[in-house]
């Protein structure tokens, strides 16, 4: 449940169960210290990326601080309306210059980050409501230089799968799709 530790070889790791009362919010503590200490590079995955204010606020300031923040979502999801409240929060992100892509593989479910090639997370944790206040999730991270290696090769073998947000593109979508967006994200509670 709270985190479990195990050390072999060089390799540190932990895993961080979402149980309730004080664990609840243990995976995505760990996220956004984690992204606040990030020198170089923030990697994401994500199948339900809609991100609460405090960790919208970690990815813009690791952005701002001059951190490759990037951020893979599916380009089909199965539950469309998360989808829409996941891209009422792009704006902000794209202004600061996180860079968001779109998985054309097939149905993305993966929940995982890499940051700067040493710690290293993958488990059922999304970063949206339900996962943060709802369900029982679990994560494995793991603080290793080779595991790193091996997680940013997997996002950048993603990557190629995949395609950038435009920036412009998305600024100037159809107003009704921006305010369907906004009151998706409003109502994430239920979503």
């Amino acid at each position: 449940h709270g985190g479990g530790h195990a050390e072999r070889g060089g390799q540190a790791a932990r895993v961080i169960g979402e149980g309730y009362h004080k664990l609840r919010h243990a995976i995505r503590r760990e996220y956004v210290a984690q992204l606040y200490h990030a020198k170089k590079t923030a990697w994401i995955t994500n199948a339900y990326f809609v991100p609460d204010p405090v960790v919208l606020r970690a990815l813009t300031r690791a952005r701002d601080r001059g951190v490759d923040v990037r951020v893979l979502v599916p380009a089909e999801t199965d539950v469309a309306i998360v989808r829409h409240a996941s891209r009422a929060t792009w704006s902000r992100l794209l202004r600061h210059g996180v860079r968001i892509y779109e998985y054309d593989g097939s149905i993305l479910h993966a929940k995982s980050a890499v940051i700067d090639g040493q710690w290293s997370t993958i488990g059922t944790f999304n970063l949206d409501y339900l996962s943060l206040h709802w369900l029982l999730e679990v994560n494995l991270c793991v603080l290793d230089e080779a595991f790193g290696s091996t997680m940013q090769r997997s996002f950048l073998r993603d990557l190629e799968q995949s395609r950038e947000v435009d920036a412009r593109a998305h600024r100037f979508r159809p107003l009704g799709d921006r305010l369907l967006e906004l009151i998706l994200y409003r109502f994430r509670k239920f979503l």
